[in-house]
């Protein structure tokens, strides 16, 4: 157990690079599942997520190679023959919703398997319904229990030609392209999400020989090849939610940040409503991220005296505010004047966490299990808790103690290591008084 020790109220200064995206990583894992060739990764994130993922893999007999020195975010995987399923380190499998996606990875390849049921963050009823109806109309029977999903076909998967997702949702798309890249044959999924990660999956299977329309948009076809055997590489491109993490933090601790390699595309919108708050910032010209599609800025963040807008703020998918952008808006609206709803209608219980600023001083109504209002600006005060079970909202607290002078301790925090990279020592190198235990 790590516990990040706060001392708050620091003017913070200097220019941060955003990292590698954990939720497409963790799909181009499960992705190099099924590719009977190398696969080599750049750029990988050094998180606790990709760790589980490492783990689980190598306990299959996966092959996984990191780099050293300087190549030390490179990873090189290699399935080697028959896999060894029944042998999946059910532990590291369970510390990661993610896991959910080898139901497509392996499905050409496997007639009968099991994985353990997901995990990941507690976000109140996440159901994996939408997973068993799009894999279903692949001919894939799966049977979910209290601790695993079973999956079985008694033929080879078929492609089912045009159907839609009953959910528009990330994990659910890319379990749905994973197996589509598997058929030959064209399927056209109708409904998919077109966010970062999705648009990252379907960039590396073109490199794998997969044929993929209209990337980016809410209705792919996907040209399958059945088994897929080539060395690829791909490097993974940059976390916008990293980027909203800084963005955020700048503003709560009024301080003048750069931040460099923001992928735009997926924080527009949300700049745009900061825009309109009152925020001040420079965006550079664009220019293409190491993968050569995702569009990249570098934002200057200055001091602002921000306005809470007269319309709630709500998540939505691709294009909209991305449904992990939107709890950095609650600690931004702290020191926002007036009154911010946020409407966080895709998890029941998330809202109640961001109420947990209430403890640093925040003015927070809960309204119900999905809507919450935000009275600012407030002068945050020090505090010491639990991290929540749940990424972004330890997070969010994690960014209003260093916006609230004095100390605080946030205990427990591999929830914020699941998803950040050397999160401490990269905030000291800002000018933040953080350590850990």
């Amino acid at each position: 157990m790590q516990n990040f020790h706060v001392t708050g109220g620091k003017k913070l200064s200097g220019t941060i690079t955003v990292n590698s995206s954990k939720n497409a990583a963790v799909a181009l894992l499960a992705a190099s599942v099924m590719n009977h060739g190398t696969t080599i990764l750049k750029n990988v994130p050094q998180i606790e997520e990709v760790n589980r993922w490492i783990e689980l893999l190598e306990s299959i007999g996966v092959k996984v190679t990191r780099g050293e020195g300087k190549n030390q975010r490179t990873l090189t995987i290699k399935p080697s023959g028959k896999l060894k399923l029944s042998q999946m380190d059910k532990k590291s499998a369970k510390k990661t919703r993610s896991a959910i996606l080898l139901l497509g990875a392996l499905s050409r390849d496997y007639k009968s398997f099991s994985i353990p049921q997901a995990g990941g963050c507690r976000l109140g009823a996440r159901s994996v319904q939408p997973h068993i109806d799009a894999l279903k109309t692949y001919g894939l029977e799966i049977a979910a229990t209290a601790h695993a999903f079973t999956v079985t076909r008694s033929n080879p998967l078929k492609s089912p030609g045009r159907f839609a997702l009953g959910e528009s949702g990330d994990t659910v798309t890319e379990n749905a392209i994973i197996t589509a890249a598997q058929v030959k044959g064209v399927t056209e999924i109708r409904f998919a999400s077109a966010n970062y990660m999705v648009q990252d999956l379907c960039y590396f299977l073109v490199k794998c020989g997969v044929r993929i329309d209209d990337i980016g948009s809410t209705t792919l076809r996907v040209h399958g090849v059945g088994k897929i055997k080539k060395d690829v590489t791909y490097e993974i491109s940059e976390d916008p939610i990293e980027a909203m993490f800084f963005i955020a933090l700048a503003i709560s601790t009024n301080s003048e940040l750069t931040i460099e390699r923001c992928p735009y595309d997926f924080i527009e919108l949300e700049l745009t409503k900061l825009k309109a708050m009152g925020l001040m910032v420079d965006i550079s010209p664009f220019y293409k991220a190491r993968n050569k599609k995702t569009t990249l800025v570098d934002l200057k963040i200055f001091k602002s005296k921000l306005a809470a807008l007269p319309d709630k703020i709500e998540e939505r998918p691709f294009p909209g505010i991305n449904m992990d952008n939107l709890p950095f808006f609650a600690v931004i609206a702290t020191q926002a004047k007036g009154k911010t709803l946020l409407h966080d209608w895709a998890y029941e219980t998330r809202p109640v966490y961001f109420a947990e600023l209430s403890r640093l001083g925040a003015r927070v109504r809960l309204l119900d299990q999905h809507r919450i209002q935000i009275t600012g600006p407030t002068k945050l005060k020090p505090t010491s808790m639990s991290c929540p079970p749940a990424l972004r909202p330890g997070a969010v607290l994690l960014v209003a103690m260093l916006a609230a002078p004095g100390e605080s301790v946030l205990r427990n925090v591999y929830m914020i290591n699941r998803g950040y990279e050397n999160l401490a020592q990269r905030l000291q190198a800002l000018g933040a008084l953080i350590e850990m235990s």
